[in-house]
């Protein structure tokens, strides 16, 4: 210990609590996504035109498919920000989506909500042509850790490199898909329990989590709490300052969340990622194919 924090132990913690407070508030009064944009290896603009949105300050919106139907994805795809595969709650195979993918490469955004993280599950996912990674009920930093893990090329990651139609899809027009698909690829990590919650901020900060996006549904199902309970409010609140604060992009369920109305939140403008909700373009879909449930 130096003499001086001998001679006045109060003031050098006064000091070091202030220094603390000012790097918070530089922290938080940076864009949103901050540390996305700085992990980004190349300055071209993105070919996941959902995360490139992000990227430029704008919200995202899906259309969810959870049963096999190629031509209704194809029908869909133009019009969303991107297309949410619903893997947790429905009985999609991995070759079911893969078929639905290869049928209009290049006109959407497949991002896949997978049922867990293990290796086998995230390199499939990713072989098949996924844009984006949903992971479901993110607890820990361990969860949020295997996801990136499995899902990203080194040196970032360690996916294997092999077979699958992905390569084909995006490497074209001179792109070299196992040099870009590491920029490309959307990773959210779904909080949907408080104890995820407690661990919201340490989960956020894990590298190569692009999104934390809260569950409205399950958080009322983990929680007990109904969706107008202000402690339900305040696990949100929490969610939301761990994610602003670790530089990553804010996420929720319900398009609700997208404005200050009925249903909606006062920090409204902070959420940009969300499951379902309108089409970029007034575009309205045709009444089939939704996944299972609300997550």
């Amino acid at each position: 210990m130096s003499r001086m924090t001998k001679r006045y132990p109060l003031a050098v913690a006064a000091f070091l609590a202030l220094a603390s407070a000012w790097l918070q508030g530089q922290t938080m009064n940076q864009p949103q996504g901050w540390a996305v944009k700085a992990a980004l290896k190349n300055t071209a603009p993105l070919y996941n035109a959902a995360k490139q949105k992000l990227l430029d300050g704008k919200p995202i919106f899906s259309f969810a498919i959870g049963r096999r139907d190629p031509e209704l994805y194809c029908q869909v795809a133009p019009h969303y920000d991107y297309i949410w595969f619903e893997m947790q709650h429905s009985t999609m195979s991995f070759a079911d989506v893969e078929a639905m993918i290869a049928a209009c490469p290049r006109v959407g955004v497949p991002i896949i909500r997978v049922p867990d993280e293990l290796e086998s599950t995230l390199q499939k996912a990713t072989d098949i042509g996924a844009l984006g990674i949903v992971m479901p009920t993110v607890d820990t930093v361990e969860k949020a850790q295997a996801t990136a893990k499995y899902s990203l090329f080194p040196p970032q990651g360690r996916r294997s490199q092999g077979a699958g139609q992905a390569p084909a899809l995006y490497g074209v027009n001179g792109i070299n898909y196992r040099q870009t698909i590491n920029d490309n690829l959307l990773i959210i990590a779904m909080i949907e329990t408080p104890e995820g919650v407690k661990n919201a901020y340490n989960i956020a900060r894990v590298p190569g989590i692009d999104v934390v996006m809260g569950a409205n549904t399950d958080m009322t199902n983990f929680s007990g709490y109904p969706p107008n309970d202000p402690k339900y409010h305040a696990l949100f609140t929490e969610i939301r300052n761990a994610t602003l604060k670790a530089g990553k992009f804010l996420g929720a369920t319900t398009p609700a969340y997208a404005s200050t109305g009925p249903n909606g939140r006062p920090d409204a403008a902070d959420f940009r990622v969300f499951y379902t909700g309108p089409s970029f373009d007034g575009y309205q879909p045709p009444g089939r194919g939704r996944g299972r449930g609300n997550p």
